[in-house]
């Protein structure tokens, strides 16, 4: 059978018309023999055209693939037989009121009334949906019990509600319930005017600015056939790498604290600031708002601020690596690492697990080499990973991490070349496109899907975060383990509720 999927690039653009639109069962059929051969499902959504429901789905392999068809109210699940679009298959009947007939564990995403007016396909008879308000999965028994957590949590934190089914200590099954935050972004963004989209973009996830904010600009670049040049894909390139040190940096240090072993806590928390600190001075903003814009970026860097960034990293650099050494030389720290939370290769692989998650259990993708932009194509981006899939592994993918970005930062200040600030608004975008991008933020790959109409005004733009992805992961590390290990194990995801509940 010929393929019914059109093989596309990241950030290439299509007019809408060379988008396949096949049959549901041609679409659904071929899907499954895709991801059954390995692939992953990277977008899957509905959007609404001429009075339709359409599908459109973007599968991952070597290369992107697309196709579409028009969307039935009541389909037979992709879900029960490939376990990657479980999550999808729950957000279309939730924003459309469509029926994914068979599916194994249907319930409400984020707890947006669906946009079509059709009944409630979930079953709830309650005027107002409020996060939480369903009957969660129980274990039966006299010895089960349940603990709850959240959605309030202790110190600044966003909400989400945990619910654990144990037998004394140990845990039988977590329930993870999010969509506390209805913030409504992805409806929000063909409403707003052009030049709110940047800062609208930035705001999808605190912690992921700068890797949310380079998929959107890579879309209007490549709609717009507008062409940041060499230095400008180098800082953006440095910027998303603080991003991941930063975080990443944090995280070692958050799970140095769950273990009790406080210097490098207290270590990295400092240098999680000193890393911060470089982004402020290159942009104005510690997290990197409005460094990335379409076009290139919205800072101008000269020899003074290359300088300053590489004595600061060559001061950083020794001491990281001798944090590093510190955590995972300690016995203790060891001890508690080793063997918590395992989540198998063969799991993961059928979450679609992504980034440092998956990479600890042993996946190697990482968009940056499969699909390389900005300056990751002169890069080498080696394939390390990490097979033991616990809290060691996701430790250990994290420190290379960091040491293999510090180098990169580096290679990236040896070069040459200066950089002046963007100042355009988001330019008039073409009718009847298609395109989609993908980058490997921090947490895993991101990706943006952006649809215009006729008039070349956004008709449908579609965000996934790394996280979509990856909190049934956290969910999975928790089969079998003692109830004391879910804040090691959280930390070591360390995913987002609002980069999910969008």
């Amino acid at each position: 059978m010929d393929s019914v999927f059109l093989p596309v690039e990241n950030g290439q653009v299509l007019d809408r018309d060379r988008v396949p639109r096949v049959s549901f069962e041609e679409l659904r059929t071929q899907a499954l023999e895709v991801v059954g051969d390995g692939g992953k499902v990277v977008q899957f959504f509905v959007f609404e055209e001429d009075g339709a429901l359409m599908l459109l789905v973007v599968l991952r392999t070597d290369q992107l693939l697309v196709a579409s068809s028009e969307a039935p109210e009541t389909f037979q699940s992709l879900s029960a037989e490939r376990e990657a679009f479980h999550l999808f298959e729950r957000e279309v009947a939730e924003q459309f009121g469509l029926v994914p007939e068979g599916h194994p564990w249907l319930k409400m995403v984020r707890y947006h009334s669906n946009s079509t007016g059709r009944p409630d396909v979930f079953g709830n008879d309650y005027e107002e949906e409020i996060p939480g308000r369903y009957d969660y999965y129980s274990v039966e028994g006299e010895e089960i019990h349940e603990v709850a957590v959240g959605p309030v949590h202790a110190g600044v934190i966003e909400p989400g509600h945990f619910r654990f089914n144990c037998i004394g200590e140990r845990v039988l099954h977590l329930e993870i319930q999010l969509g506390y935050q209805h913030r409504g972004i992805e409806k929000m963004i063909p409403l707003v005017s052009p030049s709110r989209l940047p800062s609208l973009i930035a705001g999808v996830a605190g912690d992921t600015v700068v890797g949310h904010s380079l998929c959107f600009a890579q879309a209007i670049e490549a709609l717009t056939d507008l062409r940041p040049d060499t230095s400008a894909q180098m800082l953006r390139t440095i910027g998303l790498e603080l991003e991941r040190i930063a975080n990443h940096v944090g995280d070692l240090g958050a799970l140095s604290g769950d273990v009790a072993f406080l210097p490098p806590a207290n270590y990295c928390g400092r240098m999680r600031g000193d890393f911060l600190n470089m982004s402020l001075w290159l942009c104005g903003s510690r997290f990197g708002k409005g460094l990335v814009r379409p076009g290139g970026v919205g800072t101008t860097l000269i020899d003074e601020d290359r300088s300053t960034i590489k004595e600061r990293i060559d001061t950083l650099r020794p001491q990281v690596e001798h944090v590093i050494d510190l955590i995972f030389s300690a016995p203790s720290v060891r001890a508690r690492f080793d063997g918590c939370g395992v989540v198998s290769r063969e799991d993961a692989d059928h979450l679609g697990l992504v980034g440092p998650a998956g990479r600890a259990s042993g996946l190697p993708y990482d968009v940056r080499r499969c699909f390389p932009t900005e300056h990751y194509a002169e890069l080498e981006i080696p394939e390390y990973p990490v097979p033991n899939g616990d809290v060691h592994a996701r430790a250990r993918v994290r420190a290379d991490e960091i040491l293999q970005s510090i180098s990169i930062i580096e290679s990236l200040l040896d070069e040459p070349a200066q950089t002046h600030a963007i100042e355009e608004d988001v330019p008039l975008l073409p009718p009847s496109s298609f395109v989609v991008t993908v980058n490997e933020a921090w947490r895993g790959e991101v990706s943006h899907c952006l649809l215009t109409d006729v008039e070349g005004k956004i008709q449908r733009y579609k965000i996934k975060d790394p996280s979509f992805h990856n909190w049934n992961g956290l969910a999975m590390s928790l089969r079998d383990t003692g109830i004391s290990d879910f804040p090691l194990n959280n930390k070591s995801f360390n995913l987002s509720y609002c980069g999910h509940d969008l």
